[in-house]
């Protein structure tokens, strides 16, 4: 059975050349940018669980193009295609507070200004890759960022 490898492996199983044995430092090897694929977000209103216990914090990642196919196929967005919304964002929100098993009738539960808001905050994360937007004050022409991801209604 052949084996493809890296090669970072290759270059750690050849033998040392004549000037690597030589007591100079080891060649520097450039960072590697980490990827961000995990958002936290503060959600308007809150989801309200079984329980009665409101839970506005989560974190949303990245989807992948699996998670885009996959509602083409599921039975309920056939049925009714504005369904589509509530299954994506079930498969790519990954917490709300303490709730960890997210599926369809979680967000099903959601108020509307929430669900809203996290067709947003998808949009956001998966077009542009970050939760910043530039805006400017409608009093004072100022123009300045504020993060999509958090903050109380009415706050920047």
């Amino acid at each position: 059975m052949r084996r493809k490898i890296g090669l970072e492996e290759l270059l750690e199983q050849a033998p040392a050349s004549a000037a690597q044995q030589s007591s100079a430092p080891p060649p520097v090897r450039p960072r590697q940018a980490t990827l961000h694929t995990e958002f936290e977000f503060e959600l308007p209103r809150g989801y309200v669980d079984a329980d009665g216990v409101v839970h506005r914090d989560g974190a949303m990642r990245l989807a992948t193009a699996r998670d885009e196919l996959m509602p083409q196929i599921d039975l309920r967005v056939k049925e009714n295609p504005a369904y589509l919304s509530v299954v994506l964002l079930s498969h790519v929100i990954t917490r709300l507070g303490t709730v960890t098993d997210i599926h369809a009738g979680v967000v099903e539960g959601m108020y509307a200004t929430d669900v809203a808001f996290l067709q947003d905050f998808y949009q956001r994360i998966n077009s542009e890759g970050h939760t910043r937007a530039a805006v400017t004050c409608p009093h004072c022409d100022g123009a300045f960022e504020v993060d999509l991801a958090g903050g109380r209604l009415g706050e920047s």
